[in-house]
């Protein structure tokens, strides 16, 4: 299978992330409910590492590795927090395509920092997921 497949379940959950959380969020405190998906994140992650003897490899991970890994969980927190925020406030049909304007942050970002190609075709395709995102969020 490759990454396309993967990537397209992520979208998928992704979807169903939102429109389950937009009902989840709708009669409690926005950050008690990340607290709650992040605690069921936590034990089934671990319990698919254990079940395929994953854990196994923890020792071998480099200081490096745990730095960026702790760092990215941070910003995963923080991008919970306020996208239940968010969702809990705003339309999901808005603050769905809002939130995928990280994909232009990236395009950006992976250029920059990584040295990855920007093409033409690349700079029209992010600026026209841009403006797809904010022609469906505010429309």
């Amino acid at each position: 299978m490759t990454w396309v497949f993967w990537a397209l379940l992520s979208a998928l959950f992704a979807a169903a992330t939102a429109l389950l959380a937009k009902v989840g969020v709708e009669n409690i405190d926005s950050n008690l409910a990340t607290a709650i998906r992040t605690s069921v994140i936590l034990v089934f992650t671990w319990a698919i590492a254990l079940s395929l003897n994953a854990h196994h490899g923890i020792s071998a991970i480099d200081r490096r590795s745990w730095i960026f890994l702790v760092l990215s969980g941070l910003c995963t927190g923080l991008s919970w927090l306020c996208y239940f925020r968010a969702l809990q406030i705003g339309p999901v049909s808005g603050v769905a395509p809002v939130d995928k304007l990280s994909v232009a942050i990236v395009i950006i970002a992976g250029w920059l920092f990584f040295g990855e190609s920007m093409s033409p075709m690349k700079i029209t395709g992010g600026l026209l997921v841009t403006a797809g995102a904010l022609v469906i969020a505010f429309a």
